[in-house]
């Protein structure tokens, strides 16, 4: 066994010239503790995340346009690459633990809904009504990878990682993101807590410094390419980007992210935080805020949009009604519950689990399901 000990110093070799505001592997903490094999946790954690079911359907869920007919417009699976692969530049660059970085990006948005934030903003709707709890995509993401995966059992993660998915919030922009230490249990309070306030958790700071790249990582990989699907849809022209902005940041995709990456650098290398200039958060505080009124509150249609909240409910009724009466010809049963483990089952409410199926879903899974529900028509 000489070979697996060589591996496991091999895998290691970087760790020696990390920063010292770096994660080692060594203060990795599992959430149930295990042997590991060669690989370090956090790599081993990459490795659990892309073979999990979640993982697979990150290829037909909605970045921001839902359905329409062009090949070039970003999916869930193509935002997360480029939070990826962004996050692990700026890693690099400032000497990180890559394999952490690369963890918490590839499973940051493993709980979003079928149709985005349209859908996410419907299932807390419902979450809010039937379970007095709320909703959000990061929170459902270490749910699914904690809870729901591997049949109900979880892929043990380690805390890092959950904890970096659980605090990635790119909604929320700062000027500075600076961790903050956690035990096990207090990310667990956190966890806890956060279904019970969203405004809580969007001021939660991740425990690592990788965590916090991943969530300024999230902003610029999202900025930018949104801006290229608008104007691929014709939505709208790149002349009409403010020049304020554009002087600052550039006016397409590569500079905006060249422009951030670099100011990110330039201003938290040596540093036990993640820092933005003045200059650039202000131009990145209005080009979101430009992005939020020219592309995501036009991304939906009045009808579109009612016709998923219709469809949403019907689909919630129907299949609370199906566990209510243990249908077990019901798709709920055929491919999601059967599968479960028996202490998912014995110890979840029924409403969650509907949520949890729901929340899953891709948008032709949600667009099929629709389609099946008793008296109810396409609207458009």
């Amino acid at each position: 066994m000489d070979y697996i000990e060589e591996a496991k110093k091999n895998f290691l070799l970087n760790e020696e010239n990390l920063s010292p505001y770096a994660t080692k592997s060594t203060q990795a903490i599992r959430l149930y503790p295990q042997e590991e094999d060669m690989r370090p946790p956090f790599f081993h954690d990459i490795d659990r995340i892309i073979h999990s079911l979640s993982y697979t359907r990150y290829v037909d869920k909605t970045q921001v346009y839902s359905f329409k007919e062009n090949d070039h417009i970003s999916k869930r699976m193509v935002h997360v690459q480029l939070v990826s692969k962004i996050a692990r530049t700026i890693g690099r660059a400032l000497c990180l633990n890559e394999d952490l970085i690369e963890a918490i990006a590839l499973g940051h948005d493993i709980g979003h809904t079928p149709l985005g934030h349209v859908g996410e903003a419907l299932i807390n709707e419902i979450t809010k009504q039937e379970l007095g709890e709320e909703f959000a995509h990061n929170i459902q993401s270490v749910r699914d990878l904690m809870i729901l995966e591997k049949r109900g059992k979880g892929l043990n993660l380690t805390i890092q990682v959950l904890d970096g998915i659980m605090c990635h919030n790119g909604e929320m922009l700062e000027c500075c993101y600076q961790p903050m230490k956690k035990s096990k249990e207090e990310f667990l309070k956190e966890y806890e807590e956060s279904y019970q306030s969203l405004e809580k958790t969007k001021k939660y700071s991740a425990m690592t410094l990788e965590g916090c790249v991943v969530r300024i990582s999230d902003i610029i990989g999202y900025i930018g390419r949104d801006i290229e699907d608008a104007i691929e849809l014709g939505l709208f022209k790149r002349e009409n980007l403010p020049k304020k902005i554009t002087d600052v940041l550039g006016n397409n995709n590569s500079e905006i992210v060249n422009t951030i990456i670099l100011d990110i650098i330039k201003n938290s290398i040596h540093r036990p935080y993640i820092q933005l200039s003045k200059k650039v958060y202000q131009a990145l505080f209005a080009l979101k805020e430009f992005n939020s009124k020219n592309i995501y509150q036009c991304a939906t249609t009045d009808i579109e949009y009612q016709y998923y909240k219709q469809g949403i409910w019907k689909l919630y009724q129907s299949y609370l009604e199906a566990i209510i009466h243990h249908d077990d010809e019901n798709i709920i049963y055929q491919i999601y519950l059967n599968y479960q483990s028996e202490d998912y089952i014995k110890n979840t409410n029924p409403k969650r689990m509907v949520i949890d199926f729901i929340s899953g879903m891709t948008d032709e899974m949600f667009l099929r399901e629709i389609s099946k529900t008793k008296d109810f028509k396409n609207a458009s």
